[in-house]
């Protein structure tokens, strides 16, 4: 009778979780995302969140604005970050995000027209956190959802140089794309619209910008030669990396979503005064407002790292444009443009490195710079003042590209540690010894998450010190 009692049992259970996976799948909760949501999701997020980080933080220390209270991060002490300052967990959710795209693209062939998009984002995302930080976590870290809790520091010039690195990523992006053949479109692009050869322009500019970046410690030259040669890179504004804001919520730049007395605690800042008024530069009236006590509608600046306990009046200094905050249906969250691969071939022109017009690089760099920021381009502005030859040739061609990158101020303090240009100003009241940053600090959730690993890169860089340089610009 026992042995009857548990073949009943176990008949039972059997019959119960017959269809158990079938009954308990819910077809409205799908286990997979799709690559579509997930791309779009991708480049809206990163785009969206380091525009407002580099606005905040990186223009800080581009030294594009100043801030006149929670000014820590202004006075170089990194390790605090207060409006802004912690790109980290920006990088790292949607590197893991953009790795589940690629991934799919390769286990599904339904889904192969996103590879190549993919591993240009995944370059694109890889260079903007190594260059802010130096080595970091890299090969390990972008599982998905099976992510390594705790991966090791990979070092810049293999995340830049290696198989699976950011060139590699940008070649094998470019060649998934051309050996596409399916009908598939690309869905969820609000880059390009599914136009997979704007994902091929993207993918040359940003090899001209990585070629430029590891200049000083590996060969270029023939590299950058072929792309100019191939001339298939973003060569006008219409073509552009870009998607738009709008003037209203949920889609408006962060700036105007917070209250106005975080917007009003940046102002325009000593350095760029400077450098806009002597080149007679009207993007003053775009990128800032007159300050309120003037009486003939100029403009002022104050010098970046006051010491908030010494009291200074917003009426005495200019705010940031409207642009930012009431009419941000005029701003865009770019990855790449015309203007500044423009810049970067002059540079590299400049240099010895490809044979081409300096001059005609750079007055192209600088026209598209003004039609980007829609402000009208003074007839004598590029005979007179910004002239090429007004000066040091590669100080004017660094600082144009400075100015046009107001909104990517992570950009204008990379290019300044790699080029030198502008000269930026030692600050009001520093807390780094009067020293201009290098890089940027490992959070303190690395240190407590990640401790071994953290604990060697750490090492590596002095006591997570932002006075040791980055691999390219040592």
């Amino acid at each position: 009778m026992k042995h009857i009692y548990s073949i009943l049992i176990l008949l039972l259970v059997i019959g119960c979780t017959k269809d158990f996976e079938e009954i308990n799948t819910n077809t409205n909760d799908p286990v997979t995302v799709q690559p579509s949501l997930l791309l779009r999701q991708v480049i809206y997020d990163y785009g969206e969140q380091m525009s407002y980080e580099g606005f905040t933080a990186g223009n800080l220390l581009g030294q594009y604005s100043t801030a006149l209270d929670f000014n820590l991060f202004d006075r170089h002490d990194l390790k605090s970050p207060q409006l802004g300052g912690n790109p980290w967990p920006i990088f790292y959710q949607n590197l893991r995000d953009n790795e589940i795209i690629l991934n799919l693209s390769q286990e599904n062939t339904a889904y192969t027209v996103y590879e190549g998009p993919a591993r240009i984002m995944k370059a694109c995302m890889a260079a903007g956190l190594t260059d802010l930080f130096g080595d970091v976590p890299y090969s390990k870290a972008f599982q998905g959802d099976t992510e390594t809790v705790t991966p090791s520091y990979d070092t810049q010039e293999s995340i830049y140089m290696d198989a699976g690195g950011i060139f590699d990523n940008l070649d094998k992006g470019i060649l998934a794309i051309q050996n596409y053949s399916g009908t598939i479109a690309l869905e969820g692009d609000i880059l390009f619209n599914g136009d997979l050869d704007g994902w091929i322009r993207f993918a040359n500019s940003l090899k001209i910008k990585y070629l430029m970046r590891v200049s000083d410690k590996v060969e270029v030259a023939p590299q950058l030669q072929t792309l100019v040669a191939e001339g298939n890179f973003i060569d006008e504004n219409s073509k552009n990396a870009i998607f738009n804001f709008t003037d209203g919520e949920p889609n408006s730049f962060r700036l105007a979503q917070l209250r106005v007395g975080d917007f009003n605690n940046y102002v325009l800042s000593e350095t760029m005064d400077d450098i806009l008024t002597n080149l007679n530069d009207p993007r003053f009236a775009r990128l800032y407002q007159p300050f309120a006590n003037s009486t003939d509608g100029g403009y002022n600046g104050l010098l970046n790292g006051i010491d908030a306990s010494a009291g200074v009046s917003l009426a005495d200094y200019s705010l940031l444009g409207t642009i930012f905050r009431e009419n941000t249906g005029l701003l865009d969250a770019n990855f790449m443009t015309s203007m500044e691969t423009h810049f970067l071939l002059a540079e590299a022109t400049q240099k010895g490195l490809i044979s081409a017009d300096t001059e005609t690089l750079y007055n192209t760099g600088v026209t598209h710079a003004f039609e980007y920021w829609q402000v009208a381009l003074p007839d004598d502005y590029l005979t007179a003042d910004a002239a090429l030859t007004n000066g040091d040739p590669l100080e004017n061609i660094i600082t144009q590209k400075w100015i046009a990158n107001s909104i990517n101020g992570y950009e204008g303090w990379i290019e300044y540690r790699r080029t030198g240009f502008p000269e930026l100003k030692t600050i009001s009241a520093s807390l780094n010894n009067d020293l201009i940053p290098v890089r940027m600090p490992y959070p303190a959730e690395e240190e407590a998450l990640n401790n071994a690993n953290y604990t060697e890169a750490s090492n590596n860089t002095d006591g997570n010190s932002i006075n040791v340089a980055v691999w390219w610009d040592e």
